[in-house]
């Protein structure tokens, strides 16, 4: 694929709005799927990619790369050598070591205010209040705290992000702080949105120093806490999806996945054992 045919596949993704991440992802996976069929793509060469993928990657990590070449198939005009895509099975339980917990979550913030890093530390406030995702908050601007509701708009869907009085406050006081009269407040210092690369440094820097293990700090994994203790104390699927932004409700049911633990735990307050 020439730089010129890239520039086009990514505008062509623009067009169909998906996000600065998917064009990212979709064009670096059409590139090297274009390195690897040489110019010639056929139905054995597409095999012939998934088979090494497979074997080089998780299953999931695949089935990422296999979509972004399904869509570049389909933007060729060659959707007929589409590759299907692996069958995973959803996992029961979510493994202990990469669950975290309020308490893990609250060190974080703890860590990130000692460490004068204000901004993080509300940013994880934020994530975990509210279960948006890391893009997502580009949308907390300073009217969105005046209102108490952020408009959401994020892969041609729209919903509204309800902000609890209390978070409102610290929003408010943070962008008078920062000298931010209106739009976005979590911002760099060239005022452009806080990405997600941004928020994973940070949180694995402020996970080191509060003794939080790697593997559970990720920004993804507040909003699954916020599923995981929303479904807890509302058991509703559907409320749920909504509330997250998700058209599928099998989606759902991955965030409130609960630990084997606390599924031992469970089975152990039934008392069904004679």
């Amino acid at each position: 694929m020439t730089q010129y045919s890239a520039k086009d596949y990514a505008e062509h993704l623009r067009r169909e709005e998906k996000s600065s991440e998917t064009i990212s992802k979709y064009t670096r996976y059409a590139g090297a799927f274009a390195g690897f069929s040489d110019g010639e793509i056929t139905r054995d060469v597409a095999i012939a990619w998934k088979q090494t993928v497979t074997s080089r990657y998780s299953a999931a990590g695949a089935n990422g790369m296999i979509a972004a070449v399904n869509s570049f198939l389909n933007y060729l005009g060659l959707g007929e050598l589409k590759i299907s895509s692996l069958k995973i099975q959803r996992k029961t339980f979510l493994p202990e070591e990469k669950e975290l917990s309020r308490n893990e979550t609250e060190s974080l913030i703890k860590a990130a205010e000692h460490e004068g890093k204000s901004n993080i530390a509300l940013a994880i406030r934020v994530l975990l209040a509210t279960g948006a995702r890391v893009s997502e908050l580009q949308y907390i601007t300073v009217e969105a705290a005046q209102t108490g509701r952020a408009e959401i708009r994020l892969k041609g869907k729209t919903r509204e992000l309800f902000l609890q009085p209390k978070l409102c406050r610290a929003l408010l006081a943070r962008a008078k702080s920062a000298g931010i009269t209106s739009g976005p407040i979590f911002v760099t210092r060239t005022g452009k949105p806080i990405d997600r690369h941004r928020i994973w440094r940070e949180m694995k820097a402020l996970g080191a120093k509060a003794g939080v293990l790697a593997s559970r700090v990720f920004p993804h994994n507040l909003r699954r806490l916020f599923a995981r203790t929303f479904f807890a104390k509302f058991p509703n699927l559907a409320a749920l999806a909504d509330v997250l932004g998700h058209s599928d409700v099998n989606t759902t049911r991955i965030y409130t996945a609960e630990t084997a633990e606390t599924h031992r735990k469970r089975l152990e307050s039934l008392h069904l054992l004679l």
